[in-house]
């Protein structure tokens, strides 16, 4: 059976995260997945939908259909990946939650680590 590694061995801004990143529509979602591992601020991107989210904006219920992608990074690399989504999503305020992700399969980490390294 492979190990599970703790992810806090990563130094400081390189522990690995999850964006939520929700999208009005399939094409939009897949447009952003490509442009998060394009610029290299993203490993991976999953694309679920479609859902039904329900929410409160300028006071009132809405309930709309949107997809919701599944961004794996690391928060070295959350600010950048903030940019990218912001100066391409249609929402005025686009849903943007990092999630740390506390543990991971050793060489899933390092794979994640490598392809969003700043360097790469």
């Amino acid at each position: 059976m492979s190990e599970l590694t703790p992810v806090q061995k990563a130094a400081g801004d390189h522990a690995l995260i999850e964006v939520h990143i929700s999208m009005p529509e399939a094409e939009a979602a897949r447009a952003m997945a490509t442009e998060l591992v394009r610029t290299q601020v993203a490993a991976c991107v999953q694309i679920l939908g479609p859902m039904a989210s329900i929410y409160t904006w300028q006071g009132e219920p809405q309930q709309s259909t949107e997809w919701l992608l599944l961004v794996k990074s690391t928060a070295e690399r959350f600010e950048e990946l903030v940019e990218v989504v912001v100066d391409n999503h249609s929402y005025d305020t686009p849903e943007i939650v990092a999630v740390p992700v506390t543990h991971a399969l050793g060489t899933y980490g390092a794979w994640v680590r490598d392809s969003v390294a700043a360097d790469v």
